[in-house]
């Protein structure tokens, strides 16, 4: 019913629009600089909250940066049409449209690539640099390491590690699980209330739960953009950890290396035994441009390359995409390629549905993650298969995957190659 509405209410929108198209007569609208507070209806009466900055490049140009916790994601691309701001969010193909009347922004977000709309209700007002509105002092203190469960109606109960950490009232964090991260979590301990929630432009992220004797998260709920929700619990334990991701995903037997061909974006067909690929290291990244996972390990990838390319190391990138179309998906891994300077070649793979994915990649027991990293020495036999990506914002995890990966690079790069 709540889609429904919101279809109703953006169909009213985009007419009223178009007929204000022949008769707006009024200024260019502007957006007051500053930071801005922004809020979600995910439903009927969940609202997420997540703060943005304004600025200005020049005279006429403006920067939208969202803010989650530590993270900046500047977004460059706004632009005005009559009384309404347009703001496209990277190459998530996604964005917010806004009618702007002064301080004050109403619209809605929109995720594009779906079979049905998908809108969500949006509004903002400047001038605010809160993200959830407490109303009691907070009590006890969630920094630390949990072992958190979320449950599933149908299917087994999914495992995650809460990292979180808290000073007075003010919240961050993240959860790691078997598949990634849920990014730069932010927000407040509100009495016995733990409430923490992102938006990076793809995402939309809630997680609340009631606080018990500090060592309990009781009454856990997760809500993600106007579908899921989950209920889940969490246990303090500082010794909390996953499956080891570099188990997951497998070569089925029978197999020793990675093989395909795929279109680069300039449509040539690209595979492993191409000469420029040969005799040298190689990290196949399974990712998408949809997919803020994969913009980290992306933004990642891109510096690494940059630093050890002339040792012998290549990466390439299997885009898998929203529309299995090329002329759909190449400009929006462009996009993407040209946000974070990658100089590596990103090939147009298939799409983002999983079992799809495996397909073109039948040499794989399954794939079930984007990000997948997938380690090729100089004789072209697969040496890891790392599953998911644990990003800039889990802290210490992070900091021991880098470790852990220029080690391993490093050492692959010493190695003969041992011609047969």
């Amino acid at each position: 019913m709540h889609t429904k509405i919101l279809l109703i209410i953006w169909t009213v929108i985009f007419l009223s629009c178009q007929e204000a198209k022949k008769e707006y007569t009024g200024p260019v609208p502007t957006l007051k600089e500053g930071v801005w507070r922004a809020e979600l209806s995910l439903n009927d009466t969940i609202n997420l909250p997540f703060n943005f900055s304004v600025s200005k490049s020049s005279d006429s140009d403006y920067i939208v940066t969202i803010i989650n916790g530590e993270e900046r994601i500047e977004l460059e691309e706004v632009t005005f049409n009559e009384d309404s701001v347009i703001i496209n969010i990277l190459a998530f193909d996604t964005e917010i449209h806004a009618k702007v009347a002064d301080n004050l922004l109403t619209g809605v977000w929109i995720k594009n690539g779906y079979a049905e709309p998908y809108i969500v209700p949006f509004k903002a007002e400047q001038g605010k640099n809160v993200r959830f509105v407490t109303k009691l002092p907070e009590e006890g203190n969630v920094s630390g390491n949990w072992d958190a469960t979320f449950f599933n109606k149908e299917g087994p109960d999914e495992k995650a590690v809460g990292i979180f950490s808290q000073r007075g009232e003010q919240l961050t964090g993240t959860f790691l699980t078997p598949l990634g991260d849920y990014r730069y979590l932010a927000g407040v301990v509100d009495g016995p209330r733990f409430k923490l929630s992102c938006f990076d432009g793809s995402h939309a992220f809630l997680f609340t739960a009631d606080i018990h004797d500090d060592s309990l998260l009781v009454n856990g709920e997760f809500f993600s953009g106007t579908h899921w929700y989950q209920k889940w619990t969490a246990v303090e334990d500082d010794s909390a950890k996953l499956p080891d991701p570099n188990s997951l995903t497998f070569l089925k037997e029978g197999y020793d290396e990675l093989a395909f061909e795929f279109p680069n974006l300039e449509g040539e067909i690209v595979s492993l035994t191409d000469d420029r690929y040969k005799d040298k290291v190689v990290v196949v990244q399974l990712m998408g441009s949809w997919c803020p996972n994969c913009m980290d390990e992306t933004i990642f990838l891109s510096s690494f390359y940059d630093k050890y390319k002339s040792q012998g190391f290549e990466v390439i990138g299997l885009a898998y995409e929203r529309s299995p179309e090329f002329e759909k998906a190449k400009p929006r891994v462009e996009k993407m390629m040209n946000k974070f300077k990658v100089n590596y070649e990103v090939l147009i793979a298939g799409t983002l549905d999983k079992e799809e994915a495996a397909k073109t990649l039948p040499m794989l027991n399954h794939v079930i993650s984007f990000p997948t990293a997938i380690t090729i020495d100089k004789n072209g036999k697969v040496r890891n298969i790392h599953t998911g990506f644990s990003g800039p914002g889990t802290g210490k995890y992070y900091d021991q995957y880098v470790d852990e990966f220029t080690l391993m690079i490093e050492k692959l790069l010493e190695e003969d190659n041992i011609q047969e």
